[in-house]
């Protein structure tokens, strides 16, 4: 009774999972390079989400500062804590040349705009890992800024695919700072 469903499910994720990786290529590329930038030239990665997408904002700071798949040196990156004070957290903690992750499956509420004007405000560069109806937001975003937009009316397909992200953004930037691993497959 429930197999069919629990099938669907698979079937759905991995179709969204093709599509994005054919439409999000080119703006996950130009993350990674915003990332990289910021990294080398001695800033860190401030990260904010909606409580929703919290756990993911935590996991990518968490692999920053661990590792992804192979070892390197820690890298500077911080989890902010509750979205409805991200804001202030960037205005205390946000350098020029810093970078701003965004993410939020839902649309993205006041606090998660506020954050970016405060980012925009300390010179910061921000990605945005967005899902549907985050128009508010994206319509805040620098031609500087990486908005990554997940079109999908499920929020459970758009975390999904916010998973995807996060680990080809952690991959991309060990291969820049690393070179290529061997035995990668």
């Amino acid at each position: 009774m429930l197999e069919p469903r629990i099938q669907q499910h698979f079937v759905d994720s991995a179709d969204l999972a093709y599509q994005s990786a054919q439409v999000l290529g080119p703006a996950i590329e130009s993350a990674v390079q915003a990332l990289v930038a910021g990294i080398t030239s001695g800033a860190k990665v401030l990260v904010c989400a909606s409580p929703q997408s919290h756990a993911l904002a935590e996991r990518f700071a968490l692999l920053c500062v661990t590792s992804f798949e192979r070892e390197r040196p820690a890298l500077a990156a911080l989890a902010l804590g509750s979205h409805a004070i991200c804001a202030r957290q960037i205005h205390a903690l946000g350098q020029p040349g810093d970078v701003l992750l965004v993410v939020s499956a839902q649309p993205a509420n006041e606090a998660l705009c506020d954050a970016v004007q405060a980012a925009h405000e300390r010179e910061m560069t921000v990605v945005a890992l967005l899902g549907a109806g985050s128009d508010a937001l994206l319509a805040q975003l620098r031609e500087t800024d990486v908005p990554i937009c997940v079109a999908h009316e499920r929020a459970a397909r758009v975390h999904e695919i916010h998973t995807i992200v996060v680990h080809c953004l952690c991959d991309g930037v060990d291969l820049q700072l690393l070179g290529e691993q061997e035995n990668f497959q």
